[in-house]
């Protein structure tokens, strides 16, 4: 009888790992087109989620508002950050993915994607900016406008709500949440600089340029666009898959921080030279007196004459001044600057990554050849 009990309970927990694998089976064909579908149905289930909470707590105008709110502003970008968890965790786990893996990446992918809406709402507003991903700016909507500043301050608070429901009972949920907010402080620290340098550039007149160096530059977007573009996709995967040695978020901080730079770069580019119907926004660097990569060039390369129609012009909205600055980087071939700069950061990249003899080399790859020379 004791041998019968134990065939019957081995037989019962054979059928017990079966029967769990068939109701969370790997997922037989992990290519692009599948996870980005994947990622699409995740996005819909995490709206239903939120909208039930607030239906919960809310009356029915302010409910569809938030719903109408997240979808316009979330998912409407390349998505790059968000999929570069999901491949990221891919990667980490050498391809093999079960579909609760595969939605638990997915999910948390979202949650950089809900950061980017909420900063990039808060960006359009402080910029003073037109259009974002081929679209009126939120703000910009007429029965938006200022109410906006909540709506950020609400995306940021689901961020957290979708963090707890599907990642609060897992051993790294502190690490996670701290993870995204230094990442989040990291990035307004960096908006900070980013503000304060223009300000002041402007209080004084338009007549100290010359405060814009390639050490400012680098700080600005280090903080500002580095740490939650390309580490905190990276550092996601890498708590999914359960590494905790610091020693290899190290590294992998070192070589999301020069992808940073790299893409900032390409974005300051972009804005003077990327076509507004494909980068989705109309470029304001120059009217806005940022300290681009691309005036920090043009100042290295100056004569005295040209460094004063630089501080006559840069920084005044009217076309006859942009166009003056245009022309001026023409001159001065700033374009063939940065595409030696594009060349020689895309070789430096590499390098770090081939040095890299722990994490794979697709961790980091994926983002690279997201943005090695693009065009939006």
């Amino acid at each position: 009888a004791a041998a019968v009990a134990v065939a019957a309970a081995g037989a019962y927990a054979l059928w017990a790992r079966r029967s769990a694998a068939a109701a969370d089976p790997v997922v037989a064909d992990l290519n692009a087109k599948t996870v980005k579908g994947k990622f699409m149905d995740t996005f819909k289930v995490l709206v239903d989620e939120i909208e039930a909470g607030d239906k919960a707590a809310m009356p029915p105008n302010a409910v569809k508002w938030v719903r109408e709110m997240v979808e316009y502003n979330v998912p409407g970008g390349k998505l790059n950050r968000g999929l570069a968890v999901v491949e990221g965790f891919r990667q980490l786990r050498r391809g093999v993915l079960k579909e609760s893996e595969l939605f638990r990446a997915c999910a948390l992918g979202w949650c950089i994607e809900w950061l980017q809406a909420f900063f990039l709402v808060a960006d359009d507003i402080m910029d003073a900016s037109i259009t974002r991903r081929g679209q009126p700016c939120w703000y910009k909507v007429p029965k938006v406008e200022m109410k906006a500043c909540n709506d950020c301050i609400l995306l940021e608070a689901h961020i957290y709500k979708i963090i707890k429901t599907h990642f609060g009972s897992d051993p790294f949920y502190t690490e996670l949440l701290e993870l995204f907010h230094e990442v989040t402080w990291q990035t307004s620290s960096g908006q900070l600089l980013d503000l304060i340098t223009e300000s002041e550039q402007r209080d004084s007149g338009g007549g100290d340029l010359e405060r814009y160096t390639y050490d400012v530059h680098r700080s600005i977007v280090v903080w500002k666009t580095a740490f939650y573009s390309f580490y905190l996709p990276v550092a996601c995967a890498m708590m999914l898959a359960g590494i905790t040695d610091k020693a290899a978020y190290k590294r992998a901080e070192d070589i999301c921080i020069k992808m940073g730079e790299y893409f900032q770069v390409q974005d300051d580019y972009l804005d003077c030279y990327g076509d507004p119907e494909v980068i989705g926004k109309i470029g304001t660097d120059i009217e806005d007196s940022k300290c681009s990569w691309l005036v920090v060039t043009a100042l290295t390369r100056a004569d005295e004459s040209q460094k004063a129609l630089l501080q006559e012009h840069y920084g005044k909205s009217d076309p006859a001044s942009v166009a003056k600055v245009k022309a001026l980087y023409v001159e001065l071939d700033v374009k063939g600057a940065f595409e030696a700069y594009e060349k020689k950061s895309y070789e430096e990249i590499t390098a770090l990554i081939n040095a890299e003899k722990v994490l794979p080399h697709g961790l980091f790859l994926f983002l690279l050849n997201k943005i090695y020379k693009r065009s939006k």
